[in-house]
């Protein structure tokens, strides 16, 4: 799978398709839609479409999809190539969420949380087919909450196309299941072969599964973690893991707007903390070159404890 749009600048979110099968253009069509990697810290969460005519549905069981979920590395890719073979009836869409996407969606001061981001990204997707010409006539969805009230979400936005919601959709539907592969090996891939922005040099990219219950995922955590910055893009700040470990282990620093009606100064030192802008004062220090000082000795200490923000 060729994920260099995403790999050129993986800060931001990047959708990827297949060209359309002209027969998707005259047909009624099918459509299913799951994701993959909802639960991780580590690494982006991916969307995927897969859609082909109803006619030729059944076809898909002849491929052998399955949920991504059964199967192994080697065998999801096997079956995604043959997906992709398929292109003259089959084809497909991803929308590859950022870690720094999700982070900036989530902690935003109004607030949009991950239920809302997946179920927007997915009604994105079914546009985008229908944009592109794809006779579409019925949408399978892996429900995100309620099952009930998003199939009644769906249904409204596409009137005219029978949308079915169902938990573990990709295991009852085979075009939800080759959604559900075109989903998996792509984020595999992402996460195996992250480009990291920042200046870490050598990076142990031996992550584990990415879920906050991983021993290996954890020890990952804490390695690369830093007390000011917090952690590189591959982390989801927004997970409460993340967010642990930088108020147990990171530098304190008080934000002066977060006292709307308190001094910055007087509501840092009431905390026995000292306030961001004060590093950048030349009162501080008495002088620029002092302040500079500071403000270096502040962003190299690695032995205080406790980051309440970032």
């Amino acid at each position: 799978m060729d994920l260099s749009p995403f790999e050129a600048d993986n800060s931001v979110s990047c959708r990827l398709k297949s060209q359309i099968p002209d027969i998707c253009r005259t047909e009624d069509c099918c459509l299913g839609i799951d994701e993959a990697g909802r639960g991780p810290v580590l690494g982006p969460m991916v969307y995927g479409i897969c859609f082909c005519p109803i006619s030729r549905k059944e076809e898909l069981k002849d491929l052998k999809v399955a949920d991504s979920k059964t199967l192994t590395e080697a065998e999801r890719e096997a079956l995604f190539e043959k997906l992709d073979e398929a292109k003259s009836y089959v084809g497909w869409a991803l929308q590859v969420l950022s870690p720094n996407t999700i982070s900036n969606s989530m902690l935003q001061r109004t607030k949009y949380n991950l239920n809302a981001l997946s179920h927007d990204t997915a009604i994105g997707l079914v546009q985008h087919a229908l944009d592109c010409g794809v006779q579409l006539k019925e949408v399978f969805v892996d429900t995100v909450g309620p099952a009930d009230k998003y199939e009644d979400k769906l249904s409204k936005l596409f009137p005219g196309i029978a949308v079915t919601v169902r938990p573990k959709a990709d295991s009852l539907f085979p075009i939800v299941s080759a959604a559900s592969i075109c989903a998996k090996v792509a984020r595999d891939f992402a996460v195996k072969h992250w480009r990291f922005g920042e200046d870490l040099g050598e990076v142990d990219a031996d992550y584990g599964s990415g879920y906050p219950s991983d021993p290996k995922t954890k020890a990952w955590l804490l390695r690369y973690l830093d007390p000011v910055f917090g952690y590189p893009q591959l982390v989801r700040f927004s997970w409460s893991t993340a967010q642990t470990l930088m108020d147990s282990r990171g530098v304190t620093v008080h934000w002066d707007d977060d006292d709307d009606d308190e001094d910055g100064e007087k509501a840092a030192q009431r905390r026995n903390n000292r306030s961001m802008l004060s590093y950048f004062s030349a009162a501080a220090g008495g002088g620029s070159q002092s302040g500079s000082n500071q403000t270096h000795r502040f962003f190299s200490d690695r032995k205080l404890k406790s980051l309440d923000t970032l």
